[in-house]
């Protein structure tokens, strides 16, 4: 399901641009927690989240800058730009097409889907 221009202005008005700094939502503070892991802005400019282990060791880089996540979806459907249950919708399709990478445990594809879906 795309986009439409309509949607990506409001989206830009509302939350902004999705390629710049991206802001670590609540939803996956949440997750990082359970997972044991420490999130942080990602210091690399295409990615929205780097992942510490709780010695503030480097794991991973995670999250594609530009492109929407669970939470980011969640948040547009509270605002009114989608229908309720995009969000789901969206996360079932992400799992889908990362089903062979997200079960791998420590894996970039693992964070992914564990702190951003």
């Amino acid at each position: 399901m795309n986009t439409t221009p309509k949607q990506r202005e409001i989206i830009k008005n509302k939350i902004g641009d999705l390629s710049r700094k991206y802001i670590i939502k609540p939803y996956t503070i949440t997750k990082a927690n359970a997972l044991g892991v420490v999130v942080k802005p990602s210091s690399r400019k295409n990615k929205k989240i780097d992942v510490y282990d709780k010695n503030n060791n480097y794991l991973v880089s995670v999250g594609a800058k530009g492109y929407s996540d669970y939470p980011t979806y969640l948040e547009l459907e509270k605002l009114g730009v989608y229908r309720s249950g995009h969000a789901k919708k969206r996360r079932l399709l992400y799992r889908k097409r990362h089903n062979r990478d997200r079960s791998i445990i420590g894996s970039a594809g693992y964070y992914a889907d564990k702190l951003l879906w």
